[in-house]
């Protein structure tokens, strides 16, 4: 009787909460009726083909704040899932996975395995789309990864973590590939600088489109289709970076708990 005397409480606390809110209780409107200034600003700021120096010639307007009007502060959010990451591998320091050849007989049964093929596929294509039209439509290459993510996780669960070893996705490869996302992050930040240093130009880190005392930056357009300049690049190499970085650490949390207690003890036993 507690325990639906509290669940019952709680829905209706959620449901006055949300008739409140609805009829504008709480002292402003919901949704607004009028867009703020700030909102339009980046509006406005985001896809302008009439003022090309203040533009990140993308209609994708989240795309645009994350990856050009707070740049900066997108790197360090990608740093930080990065140390995350580190201290992740630091705990496990010294752990390994054995190394198993014969893995057919392990994992779920043959029809679970082979609408996971299917399934693997599809994710990976869907992962691909969110990333890469990321300056196009929502999405973006932090959600495109962690998609990409899902198809191996599934295959973990559904082959075993030794199969997907099996395929290549061991720890250092996969570290690799989140290095190599990690640099491609920090080339494109650089390049309309690195740009302007060769063209004699002045120039900025972080840099998109030509800016009024800057007139480098990458092209928006590769023919006829619009990339967005550093956009297309930050998503892509934002996919590589998060995908692995998820997927190692799906790769420690498979780890039997009896491999790693004997890998200690062994260890220990040599100090």
């Amino acid at each position: 009787m507690r325990r639906l005397l509290g669940l019952l409480v709680i829905v209706l606390f959620i449901t006055l909460f949300a008739l409140v809110i609805a009829s504008g209780g709480l002292g402003y409107e919901v949704p607004p009726l009028r867009v703020r200034e700030l909102a339009r600003q980046f509006l406005i700021y985001a896809y302008n083909p009439f003022n090309t120096t203040f533009t990140a010639k993308s209609p994708e307007a989240v795309t645009s704040i994350v990856w050009d009007f707070r740049g900066l502060d997108t790197l360090f959010e990608t740093l930080v899932f990065y140390l995350a990451i580190i201290g992740a591998l630091s705990l496990y320091r010294g752990v390994e996975s054995e190394r198993r050849t014969e893995v057919i007989s392990l994992g779920l049964s043959p029809i679970v395995k082979t609408v996971t093929k299917v399934t693997t596929g599809i994710i990976i294509a869907v992962a691909a789309s969110i990333a890469l039209h990321g300056h196009l439509t929502p999405g973006g290459g932090f959600q495109g990864g962690a998609t990409a993510a899902v198809a191996p996780l599934l295959i973990l669960i559904v082959f075993s973590k030794y199969f997907l070893e099996n395929l290549g996705l061991r720890k250092n490869v996969l570290l690799a590939l989140r290095s190599i996302g990690l640099l491609g992050i920090g080339m494109t930040a650089f390049s309309a600088l690195i740009v302007g240093l060769m063209a004699n130009s002045p120039a900025y880190v972080f840099q998109n489109q030509p800016k009024p005392d800057a007139p480098v930056g990458l092209p928006a357009y590769i023919g006829d289709s619009l990339i967005s300049g550093t956009l297309w690049f930050f998503n892509f190499f934002e996919m590589f970076a998060v995908a692995a970085g998820f997927t190692v650490i799906f790769l420690l949390l498979g780890i039997p708990e009896g491999e790693i207690l004997k890998q200690l003890k062994e260890e220990a036993e040599e100090h």
